[in-house]
This record gives structure tokens, C-alpha cells and sequence, in this order.
């Protein structure tokens, strides 16, 4: 019997089992190894950072941006995450035969709009068309570099016992703000999507001398997910409370409609910090001072190395283990 069956959407402990059994054993390599949002790379004396992504996101269009601005905001921000300036992006574009022009041109228009914002170039790029039924509209893959120009090594690796870990806002928006969309649900105001360039408040971090040790944006899996990427690959325990993490009231409904743990669902626009405690709270001061990150604050903290686990204070004081989810709870919201 075969083993394999990669169901639609598959994410979670399923995503990282794949990659550890296929990926990572295929293209044996250090970089790889780190298990970051990107790779750091020495080019002579010039470190850079690259990555890539694919985006497959349905509907296209949701309150608050567009698979074409999503793509810049998650290509700028994996670059962000390895503490690098952002330059230079590639955008490859599956169409769909089928596809209205209009909505082609929308997506574009917004890429260069997201682009213009993050401060990046795209330089390069590519387009293929498939028949119709193939495609599903339109998918994009994006690639970036950029230049890291300290010398920290931001990545799980270099977290600390005693480590502050910051959260830069709320959760769940952008998930929810495509789910919504998907299942016809309505509320007093539209939930709009947090999708957003993260590196600025990150450039405004280092240049502040905050040493960052680790940062991880709460792309699929949300909070949850990343912090247990972080605890089993630098093997440490993190404790963090859930009064302390906000969640608007509007995508708290939506998640208890769904049946939604707002702490799985996927953000765009927000991430965690571990940054050493004795500067936790300038990190949370700076970050406070850019719209992106305006809602940050401390969530918890690094403890012992050994065996990795995440252990989340509930608001009535009860500690319960909190571990990926077996699959992905929202499927194409990325």
C-alpha cells in the first residue's frame, strides 16, 4: 500500500513530516537545516537573505488585500524574519485559461502598490497559462533577496533561555477575514485582513541595537504553530498566557461559528520577538510606534533547554500543552 495521500490543504505536523521525510533528506544542506522562514547566504563578504513562496489563496479578493499584495507582504516579511533589508523580488504567475483581464490587472496594480510601500523592486519574473479547470484562476510564486547588514544571527537557534517572547498584535484577522468571505458570514463591520510589509518595524528594532534572537511571523498554523517550530528546533520550553495575546471580538465570533481556534489561524501582518528580557520592553516600546505592530506586547517567556514543549496559561489560570495540529485548519488562505 502506498503511504503518501496529501490531502488538499495539508499543513501542520503533516507539512513538517513531509519535509523531514522527503524534502530535507533529497536536499541535504545546512541552510535547509536552520528550518527558517529563509536562507542566509555569504556572498564574498555580503551576507544575503533569500526565500520563496507560493500563494494559492481563494477567493482572490478579501477585505483588507489580494492574493497580489499578499504575495509582497509574505515575501517581504520571510525576508524580515531572517533580519534582513528587503531588495529585490521575482513574481511568477500561473493563469488560469479563463481569467478576466480586469481581475489580472487588479492584481497587479496591487503588487506594485505592495511593493512600492515595502520598499522592494520586482525585477523579474514569469507567466505560464493552464486549461481551463486547472488552475483555479490564478496562483503566484514569488522569490526574494535581501541584505542583512549586522551581525546577528537571527534564527531559532540563536534563542535564549529567559528570552522574552513579544507579540506584535492581534490574531486571527487574516484567516478569518477569508473564511468570512468563503462561507457568507456578516458582522457589524467587514473583518479585514492584517495583511501587511513587516519590515520596517523589524529595520527600526535592529537599528535600536535590540538584539533580536529569533523572529517568526504567524503565516499558516498562526501563534500557536510558530511557537512550537521554535521550542522543538532550539529544544526549549515556552511558556506564554492567553489573557495576553488579543483577539478582536468580531474574529472571536467567527471562530467560535467555525469552530476555530483563533490561535491556529493564520495572520499576515503580525509576529513574534525573542529578544533578551533586559530589552523587552523597548522592543515592545519601538514596535508600538509602527502601525503594523501598534497592538505589540510581552506574551511570555523562554524557559529550560531540553525537552521541547509550548505551555499556554489559560485566562482562569489552568496550563495546558499546546502542540501543532495534525493537518491545517484553513486550507488556501495563503
Amino acid at each position: 500500500m502506498k503511504q503518501i495521500l496529501l490531502a488538499h490543504g495539508g499543513g501542520g505536523r503533516l507539512m513538517h513530516q513531509l519535509l523531514d521525510d522527503v524534502f530535507l533528506p533529497a536536499f541535504a544542506d545546512p541552510a535547509l537545516e536552520t528550518r527558517h522562514d529563509g536562507a542566509v547566504v555569504e556572498v564574498g563578504k555580503t551576507r544575503l537573505a533569500f526565500t520563496t513562496d507560493s500563494y494559492v489563496v481563494q477567493p482572490l479578493f478579501f477585505p483588507g488585500g489580494d492574493i497580489g499584495s499578499l504575495a509582497v507582504h509574505g515575501t517581504v516579511n520571510d525576508l524580515a524574519m531572517c533580519g534582513a533589508r528587503p531588495l529585490y523580488l521575482s513574481a511568477g504567475c500561473i493563469l488560469e485559461e479563463g481569467l478576466p483581464v480586469a481581475d489580472l490587472r487588479r492584481v497587479v496594480a496591487s503588487m506594485r502598490e505592495a511593493a512600492g510601500r515595502a520598499g522592494v523592486r520586482l525585477v523579474t519574473g514569469d507567466t505560464k497559462v493552464v486549461g481551463r479547470g486547472k488552475g483555479d484562476g490564478l496562483f503566484i510564486n514569488t522569490a526574494g533577496i535581501g541584505v542583512v547588514e549586522h551581525g546577528l544571527v537571527v534564527a531559532p537557534s540563536s534563542v535564549r533561555p529567559g528570552d522574552a517572547v513579544v507579540l506584535s498584535g492581534d490574531v486571527g484577522r487574516h484567516g478569518m477575514a477569508v473564511m468570512a468571505v468563503r462561507e457568507g458570514l456578516s458582522f457589524e463591520s467587514a473583518i479585514e485582513s492584517d495583511s501587511a510589509p513587516l519590515n520596517g518595524v523589524v529595520s527600526a528594532l535592529l537599528a535600536a541595537g535590540i538584539e533580536a534572537h529569533a523572529l517568526r511571523d504567524l503565516t499558516r498554523g498562526g501563534l500557536a504553530t510558530a511557537l512550537v517550530e521554535i521550542a522543538e528546533a532550539r529544544r526549549v520550553r515556552i511558556e506564554f498566557d492567553e489573557a495576553a495575546v488579543p483577539v478582536r471580538e468580531d474574529v472571536e465570533g467567527a471562530c467560535e461559528i467555525l469552530g476555530f481556534d483563533p490561535l491556529y489561524v493564520a495572520n499576515e501582518g503580525r509576529f513574534v520577538a525573542f529578544v533578551p528580557e533586559h530589552q523587552a520592553d523597548q522592543a515592545v516600546g519601538i514596535m508600538r510606534g509602527h502601525e503594523a505592530a501598534s497592538g505589540a506586547g510581552r506574551i511570555g517567556k523562554v524557559g529550560a533547554e531540553g525537552r521541547p514543549m509550548v505551555v499556554l496559561r489559560s485566562k482562569i489560570g489552568a496550563a495546558r500543552l499546546v502542540d501543532m495540529l495534525s493537518g491545517e485548519q484553513l486550507p488556501r488562505i495563503c
